[in-house]
């Protein structure tokens, strides 16, 4: 009779163990499929820099903007959107890039924030930032927002 219930546990070791190995497994494909959606192209990754300045101040009036001005292409001082906010003045700069955004970026919305005498500046991206860019921009005081920003503000 003790053979018997040492045979039963054992097979519930043998129970417990193929559970956990299928709930490893399920975890890991859940991974794979985030990290696959999150790394697909989004229709922003392929649009030219003018369009996709024209995208960002559709998607800042979509999300209570107002005022919302796309500067002129060449000679913009930095800023390519100027807008409004809760009474709050914003400059920012538009980049679509195929790789991560660097600190040139944040020094063009640091000067055009200045020459436009706006209040707050960002850059923003279908990209992520540099370490660099990111502790330019909390020394600079130059909001940063990266591509998982810019899919929220899509959503709402």
């Amino acid at each position: 009779m003790g053979e018997k219930i040492s045979w039963i546990t054992e097979g519930n070791s043998i129970l417990f163990l193929a559970i956990c190995v299928v709930v490893a497994a399920l975890m890991l494909l859940v991974f794979a499929i985030r990290k696959i959606v999150r790394s697909r192209p989004l229709p922003m990754d392929e649009m030219e820099g003018h369009d996709f300045e024209f995208y960002c101040a559709d998607l800042l009036k979509s999300n209570s903007f107002i005022d919302v001005e796309v500067t002129k292409g060449s000679g913009d001082f930095g800023a390519d959107i100027l807008a409004e906010k809760d009474g709050v003045t914003y400059a920012f700069q538009c980049k679509c890039y195929d790789k991560p955004v660097g600190v040139r970026a944040v020094e063009e919305v640091y000067a055009g924030r200045d020459y436009y005498d706006k209040m707050v500046g960002v850059v923003m991206t279908n990209q992520y930032f540099t370490e660099p860019a990111v502790k330019m921009a909390k020394k600079f005081n130059i909001m940063l927002w990266d591509r998982d920003y810019m899919k929220e503000m899509e959503k709402e």
